[in-house]
């Protein structure tokens, strides 16, 4: 009997903000991961790296313009180390869990890049939250001091700085992720969205921008033909009139209505809504495939047919 194969999109709230923080959460998110791996799923795990990116940018920034004089390091190269530290900690969860359960599977990290375009209009309109809050006036300050970078107000919490958040065009490791999944490894990639890179004629090059991670998932998971992609976020359902009154819970969803709900505006630009539009990139490309989005804790119930929002093509 063939194995479904799942592309897992871990949300923020499965990692925390700073390495103990993430290190203490992790081993909660392991245990979603091996009860799936104890029923028996072939798994792929993608995860982002807002907080974590924006972190490290903000330290190599610190040390390369202090007394220290260490050498400016480019983002893309943050998010690479975002990719390998998340990576480490997701790993060793996940192995340790593994190993108490005797379940007897290995777990990878790969650290992977993922081509955008040149010519992708987000380059001109950064809008990807990374790193801290910043009350205005702090913002206002750096901004000053540094007018190449861009602070927007995030969801009533303060401002962050935005960077470009390109489409993802193709996953550079693929053919790798493909070999170890079909090996039953559990792999960790495009952690963060995978490593933005553009081509040029000399090869691949880095560049400062942050994909949305659930987007890289839903293209790797259309790739790899995943059965079902899985976007785990804070809630068990998708709901329409969110926070209000007449709030509905959404259990199934096509295209079409999908697409009716956002153009009605029901699902907010830094939560839901990119969520909901991966989902669907991935039922568009492929067809035979389902999205799910519910909460971790919920992940082993919600693919056994539990409280989820399932969205197909038709």
């Amino acid at each position: 009997m063939k194995k479904e194969r799942i592309v897992v999109a871990l949300g923020g709230n499965a990692l925390g903000n700073n390495p103990q923080e993430q290190l203490a959460l992790v081993k909660e998110t392991a245990k979603s991961i091996v009860a799936l791996a104890e029923n028996g799923y072939e798994i792929v795990i993608g995860h982002g790296n807002g907080p974590q990116v924006g972190m490290i940018n903000l330290a190599m920034d610190y040390a390369a313009n202090g007394s220290a004089g260490t050498p400016a390091m480019p983002f893309a190269e943050c998010g690479a180390m975002s990719q390998g530290y998340i990576g480490y900690h997701l790993q060793q969860a996940i192995g340790d869990e593994l190993k108490r359960r005797n379940v007897k599977r290995e777990v990878v990290c790969l650290i992977t890049q993922v081509l955008v375009s040149e010519n992708d209009p987000a380059f001109t309109n950064p809008s990807k939250p990374i790193g801290m809050f910043y009350t205005k006036e702090q913002a206002d300050k750096i901004k000053a001091e540094k007018p190449d970078q861009t602070f927007v107000e995030d969801a009533g919490r303060g401002y962050r700085r935005v960077v470009p958040s390109p489409q993802p065009v193709a996953i550079i490791e693929r053919p790798v992720i493909e070999e170890l999944v079909a090996k039953g490894h559990i792999v960790i990639t495009v952690g963060g969205g995978g490593i933005p890179v553009l081509q040029k004629a000399d090869g691949l090059h880095g560049v400062d921008a942050v994909i949305d991670k659930d987007k890289s998932c839903a293209k790797l998971a259309a790739d790899v033909k995943a059965d079902k992609l899985v976007i785990l976020t804070a809630v068990e359902q998708v709901c329409i009139n969110f926070n209000k009154p007449n709030q509905q819970a959404l259990s199934k969803l096509n295209i079409a209505e999908a697409e009716k709900y956002i153009a009605e505006g029901h699902f907010a630009k830094g939560s839901m809504l990119p969520k909901v539009e991966a989902c669907l990139q991935f039922v568009r490309n492929h067809k035979e495939g389902q999205a799910v989005i519910t909460s971790l804790a919920n992940a082993g119930n919600a693919l056994k047919g539990g409280n989820s929002t399932v969205i197909t093509a038709n």
